[in-house]
């Protein structure tokens, strides 16, 4: 009766979690397109409520919700599922979907989709030989084999986005890196803007008189008749047409110059703005967030530096190790164990939220960047992989951050992985990320007043 009332538990959570995908889809990922596969839209909702339904039960196994058993067996099939869903469904419909939008394959897609399914498994296979992610006694179609390698490619995603988020939140929050910015610099490039719009106009109005011009004489003169007359007109050009040629390339020229005068204003607008919200006390909030995250920034850069250098993966979890610390150092009396099981579910609970959050708004802004009425159907489908393989892998970090009685059931589910493996390749791919963002932004400062103060 217990496993009964569970599963409904479960069942109803999965429904809701649906809902709020399919919603998420409808109005912010296609509101500006026309759904005509369905396919498409439930493959996404479904990957985001089995997603979801994973946190869930990170928060179930902390707190004791539903009975021991129920939640092996809810994360065994919640497992199993979504493994099914990144391994195979989606990257068939990615290929079904590609081979769709080419006129030549359009008759035989089935079985170019199924050729394109094969050599996703053969790359997504050979991917496992370099690393050593699993034990080797584990069979071929162990779920092992499935979500070590789904790992593998989750981490390294969550690795080059914590990095550069790491590093550009204080980039963008605080105020010390916004370059200053007066009305004088705002009215300058406008009045460059207009001067180059009024050159282009000029040469435009040129070429339609030059046009004008060549058509009237055309008009008045016999056009050449005959065969020689033929090859007259081919191998001689009319005396304005080498002179538009010319126009015609400056015109070209300076189009893309007010397209670049355009850009910068835009963004000396977008300063001046983010200049003027800095002195708002929400921006001052924020500009002491950048603050707090730069310090974590660099915490987190020396921390898996000396991970790396030493081969050292934490056995504790941080808030049980942090709590003994204190606890130690001030010399009270502390339930360690109590408090520890509720400061993690707020702190889990947190990493959750931010990562669906956070996510969710890259995704938009991915797909807003790239996507078209051809090409949105595969996109989504790529969002949705993408999507799943960042939460499996979001379980198997989360799971250092859990005091050890509650990472029981989730490392049987897991399978015998090889846990410290993932911790030192994220540690590696975040520093690699986190170094990277910081020479670009770098460059990208320093290369912005010299572009605005250039004449």
């Amino acid at each position: 009766m217990s496993f009964l009332i569970d599963s409904s538990i479960m069942i109803t959570s999965q429904i809701l979690f649906f809902g709020f995908g399919w919603l998420f889809f409808m109005r912010q990922l296609f509101k500006d397109y026309e759904v005509r596969q369905y396919v498409v839209q439930v493959i996404f909702s479904v990957t985001f409520a089995f997603s979801c339904t994973m946190f869930e039960l990170i928060i179930f196994e902390i707190l004791g919700v539903l009975n021991s058993s129920s939640r092996y067996f809810h994360w065994k099939m919640n497992l199993c599922v979504i493994l099914l869903i990144l391994v195979f469904m989606v990257p068939f419909y990615i290929g079904y979907f590609i081979v769709s939008n080419i006129r030549l394959l359009h008759k035989q897609r089935l079985l170019f989709s199924c050729l394109l399914w094969l050599t996703f498994m053969y790359f997504f296979w050979k991917l496992g030989d370099p690393f050593p992610i699993l034990s080797p006694k584990h069979g071929i179609l162990s779920i092992e084999q499935l979500i070590s390698r789904v790992g593998v490619i989750g981490v390294t995603l969550m690795a080059l986005l914590s990095g550069f988020g790491a590093v550009n939140c204080p980039y963008t929050y605080m105020s010390y890196f916004l370059r200053n910015v007066t009305d004088t610099d705002i009215l300058a490039l406008e009045r460059r803007l207009l001067q180059t719009m009024d050159m282009i106009i000029s040469k435009k109005k040129r070429m339609a008189m030059t046009r004008r011009t060549m058509f009237q004489k055309g008009e008045v003169h016999n056009k050449p008749s005959g065969f020689w007359g033929m090859i007259k007109s081919v191998t001689t050009s009319a005396p304005g047409s080498e002179n538009l040629t010319l126009i015609q390339q400056e015109v070209d020229a300076l189009e893309e110059l007010s397209r670049q005068l355009f850009l910068e204003t835009t963004d000396l607008y977008a300063t001046k703005e983010r200049i003027e919200y800095s002195k708002t006390f929400k921006g001052k909030y924020f500009n002491f967030l950048g603050y707090f995250f730069s310090i974590y920034c660099v915490w987190k850069i020396f921390m898996a530096t000396i991970n790396i250098v030493f081969d050292r993966v934490g056995k504790t979890d941080p808030v049980t190790r942090g709590i003994e610390i204190t606890v130690n150092y001030l010399g009270i009396q502390f339930d360690v164990k109590f408090w520890s099981q509720h400061i993690s579910f707020i702190l889990v609970g947190i990493i959750i939220v931010t990562s669906i959050r956070g996510l969710l708004i890259t995704l938009t802004k991915f797909f807003y960047a790239i996507s078209s009425s051809k090409s949105s159907n595969v996109i989504v489908l790529l969002l949705a992989q993408i999507m799943g393989m960042y939460f499996v892998s979001s379980v198997l970090l989360i799971r250092m951050s859990m005091p050890l009685e509650y990472r029981t059931i989730i490392t049987e589910v897991l399978g015998e992985l090889q846990f410290n493996f993932y911790h030192r390749w994220f540690d590696v791919i975040f520093l690699v990320s986190a170094l990277s963002s910081i020479l670009f932004l770098y460059l990208a400062h320093k290369q912005a007043p010299e572009k605005h103060m250039a004449p």
